[in-house]
């Protein structure tokens, strides 16, 4: 960072620090500086895909990606979860998705909030019904019994409430989000300090913006601030493009899908590096005449890691809710 830098959520600065003090993970800067002049021309930001999930202009699609984002983390397994649509099968984030398209085509109303309040594990098996179960199925029910009590007690069953509160700023939606929902209070420690990465907050403000186009409830005046959303798949487009490097140690433990627990010292180096690495390409982009924000470049990197066929190197597997 510089004297300039303007780190409102305080996640870059404390990255910062893992990134200085690290042992497993490296940002090769010169890997930046070398990838930058052919990315500067290939990097184009992605539409929002609006075709694939269930909104509309009204406050309901506020809830619908509260809900969303709520339980969008943790779907690696070994068998995967699956859903079928459209003659299509589907897993990840793109099943998720389509389970709560499926929910609300059948009529469940995900959106409304005193049916979250009180959603069973029974509900849940029918929304996110598919081939094999969902991983951590317990928390997600929890969470979405959280959005339920959060949006009746502070905002009258709206998330639309929480957004006109921020005033159109990203980064106030974002701190009331960690202080509303225990689930999006994603930080770590490193070396007795807090680390902070708000992964699913910052992504459900990004995600507004998408579905919105910018306008009404999606309308942003610092969305600058957002970083990237650390999670396993771009820090493996990133080894990919030579940009993050690991010990070998750590590289053969993630090539030998060793479970990195959620907050050791590698995993929380992994997403430190990736929020930071990602930034530093930003900049050297917008350097060149590019105009993109980090989360954007968090959407085409997102992008580029579903093109991965089975010959690419493995993510990282942590077993966690924030990611």
């Amino acid at each position: 960072m510089t004297a300039t830098t303007i780190d409102r959520l305080g996640v870059l600065s404390s990255v910062q620090r893992v990134v200085e003090l690290s042992r497993y993970v490296h940002v090769d800067e010169t890997a930046i500086d070398s990838a930058a002049p052919g990315l500067a021309r290939r990097v184009v930001v992605p539409e929002w895909d609006r075709s694939r999930h269930r909104i509309d202009a009204t406050e309901q699609t506020c809830n619908w990606l509260l809900v969303l984002d709520a339980v969008n983390f943790s779907f690696w397994g070994d068998p995967r979860w699956q859903v079928d649509v459209e003659g299509q099968t589907l897993d990840g984030y793109y099943a998720l998705v389509a389970a709560l398209s499926r929910a609300t085509d059948e009529g469940i109303p995900i959106h409304d909030a005193a049916y979250l309040a009180r959603l069973t594990i029974d509900d849940a098996r029918r929304i996110f019904r598919g081939h094999n179960e969902i991983p951590m199925i317990d928390r997600r029910v929890e969470n979405l019994n959280e959005v339920g009590e959060v949006l009746l007690d502070r905002y009258e069953g709206q998330f639309a409430r929480a957004i006109e509160e921020a005033g159109g700023s990203a980064t106030r939606l974002v701190r009331s989000l960690v202080a509303s929902f225990s689930y999006f209070d994603d930080v770590s420690e490193f070396k007795g300090v807090e680390v902070r990465f708000y992964k699913r907050a910052q992504l459900l403000v990004s995600d507004l913006y998408g579905a919105f186009a910018g306008e009404s409830w999606g309308r942003f005046t610092d969305l600058d601030q957002l970083t990237a959303f650390a999670d396993y798949k771009l820090p493996q487009v990133l080894r990919r493009m030579g940009i993050l490097t690991y010990l070998p140690s750590l590289d053969e433990k993630i090539e030998a899908r060793f479970l990195l627990p959620a907050g050791s010292r590698e995993e929380v180096e992994i997403r430190a590096h990736t929020v930071w690495a990602v930034d530093r390409l930003a900049r050297a982009l917008n350097r060149r005449g590019n105009q993109i924000r980090p989360f954007e470049l968090d959407w085409w990197l997102w992008h580029e890691g579903q093109r991965l066929g089975p010959g690419a190197r493995k993510y990282h597997r942590t077993r966690t809710i924030n990611y």
